[in-house]
C-alpha cells in the first residue's frame, strides 16, 4: 500500500502538493470549480497540522508564449474564497521570488505556484519529466503529495520528478479514487455490468479486454456502437467508424457473445448539428444518415440488465449529447440508474459532463475525476504517478 498524507508528521513542514486544477476559465473567472473543492480535504488536512502548503498544477496546454494566457491566478482567488484564507500566488515556476516567498512561509500559509506546463515553453521540462527540473522542485519542500488523480498516469516533473527526490505520499482524493475503481474492478458485487460509450473502440480496447473478463455484461452506446455494428454486418451508413478495429470486434463479437449487448436501435441525422432526426431498428440506417445516439428500444433492452445489476460502471456518453436531439439515449440511462439500488460509478471525463449537463449527479455513487487516468485504472495499467510514491 502506498503512503497518504496521514503517515507524515507535518508540522512546520514545506508540503508540496500536486494538485489537479485544470479547470475551465472565462473572463478571468473560474467557471466550473468542481476540481477546486476535490482539492480541499487534502489541503485543509495538511493546514489543520501545521503544514506549510506549496500547490502546484497545471493549466490547458502550453506550446507557445501565446498559451501564458493560462495562467493559474484565477485560481488562486477562487481557492481563497473556498478556503475563506488568504492564498499566495506567485506567477513564476522557479526563481528567486519563488524561492523566498517559500522560505519567508509561516505554519499554515498556503502558495499556489504558476502553472507548471510553463516549463514547456523551455523544451518539455514539465511533460517530459526533466530530473533536474524534478530534483529542483523538490528542493522546495520537504514532503511530497500527489492527489492530481488526472494527472497520475502520466510521468512528469511535478509528480514522478518531484516523488524520486523527497518523501511522498497520496491525497484523500487519490485514495478515494484508488479504492472505488479498483474494489469494483476486483470485488464487484454481482451482476456487475458495464455501460461503455465514446467515439473510437481503438480508445477502450484496454478497458474492453480487461473488463470482458470481470463484468457479467458490456452494454456498449455511442459511436463505437456503430463499429461493432459494421463488424456483425450492418449497414451503419455515414455512422463514424473506426476501420482499424474491425477485426477486433468481430473477434469480440465471436468470443464474448453472450457478454457485449449492442443497440437495436439508432437516432439518427445527416449531420452533428442538424436541427431534426429520425429513429429506425439498427437494420433500417439509410446510406446518407449517420447514427448519433441509442434508441428508445435500446434504453428499454439496457434496463432489463441495469436493474439486475448490483455494481454498475459507466465511461463514456451513449449519445452526441451535445445536441439536445441525440441526448435522450444518455439521459434515458441516468433516470434508470436514479431509481436502482447499485453501486454506480462514472468514469470520468465526458460521462460526468454529459450527466451533468442533464442534471443527474445525484443518480450515481463515485464520479472519478480522470479521463486518460480512469481509463488506465480500468485498463489494469500502471499509474506512473502512482507507482512512484513511497510504500507504506
Amino acid at each position: 500500500m502506498k503512503k497518504t498524507i496521514r503517515d507524515y508528521d507535518l508540522k512546520d513542514k514545506k508540503v508540496i502538493i500536486r494538485v489537479d486544477y485544470n479547470v475551465p476559465i472565462k473572463n478571468n473567472k473560474v467557471v466550473d470549480d468542481n476540481r477546486i473543492v476535490a482539492s480541499l480535504k487534502t489541503i485543509n488536512y495538511a493546514l489543520d497540522n501545521g503544514a506549510k502548503v506549496i500547490l502546484m498544477s497545471h493549466l490547458g496546454r502550453v506550446k507557445t508564449e501565446e498559451d501564458k494566457k493560462n495562467t493559474l491566478k484565477p485560481v488562486a482567488t477562487a481557492l481563497s474564497k473556498l478556503l475563506k484564507k488568504d492564498v499566495l500566488f506567485i506567477p513564476y515556476t522557479r526563481g528567486e521570488q519563488l524561492e523566498k516567498s517559500i522560505n519567508d512561509m509561516k505554519s499554515k500559509d498556503i502558495i499556489l505556484m504558476e502553472n507548471t506546463r510553463f516549463e514547456d515553453l523551455n523544451g518539455n521540462l514539465e511533460s517530459g519529466n526533466d530530473k533536474n527540473l524534478g530534483k529542483y522542485w523538490a528542493s522546495l519542500g520537504d514532503i511530497f503529495i500527489n492527489d492530481a488523480f488526472a494527472t497520475s498516469h502520466r510521468n512528469h516533473a511535478s509528480n514522478v520528478g518531484i516523488a524520486s527526490n523527497i518523501p511522498s505520499g497520496i491525497g484523500f482524493l487519490i485514495e478515494k479514487e484508488l479504492e472505488q475503481v479498483k474494489q469494483i474492478i476486483d470485488k464487484p458485487d454481482r451482476p456487475f455490468t458495464v455501460i461503455l460509450g465514446g467515439a473510437k473502440v481503438s480508445d477502450k480496447i484496454g478497458v474492453i479486454d480487461n473488463l470482458v473478463e470481470k463484468a457479467d455484461y458490456i452494454l456498449i452506446g455511442g459511436a463505437m456502437a456503430y463499429t461493432f455494428l459494421k463488424s456483425s454486418g450492418i449497414n451503419i451508413g455515414k455512422s463514424l467508424l473506426d476501420t482499424d478495429s474491425i477485426d477486433y470486434c468481430k473477434k469480440m463479437l465471436k468470443n464474448h457473445s453472450d457478454k457485449i449487448i449492442l443497440p437495436i436501435d439508432s437516432v439518427n441525422a445527416k449531420s452533428l448539428d442538424s436541427k431534426t432526426s429520425r429513429s429506425c431498428f439498427i437494420n433500417e440506417i439509410k446510406d446518407d444518415e449517420m447514427g448519433l445516439d441509442i434508441g428508445y428500444n435500446t434504453v428499454k433492452l439496457f434496463r432489463s440488465y441495469l436493474i439486475e445489476s448490483k455494481t454498475i460502471l459507466w465511461n463514456g456518453p451513449v449519445g452526441y449529447f451535445e445536441n439536445e436531439l441525440f441526448e435522450e439515449g444518455t439521459k434515458g440511462l441516468c433516470k434508470i440508474l436514479k431509481n436502482i439500488d447499485a453501486k454506480k460509478i462514472i468514469g470520468g471525463g465526458d460521462t460526468h459532463s454529459a450527466i451533468k449537463k442533464l442534471g443527474y449527479e445525484d443518480a450515481v455513487t463515485f464520479i472519478s475525476t480522470g479521463g486518460g487516468a480512469t481509463l488506465k485504472l480500468l485498463e489494469g495499467k500502471n499509474m506512473d504517478g502512482i507507482d512512484i510514491i513511497d510504500e507504506k
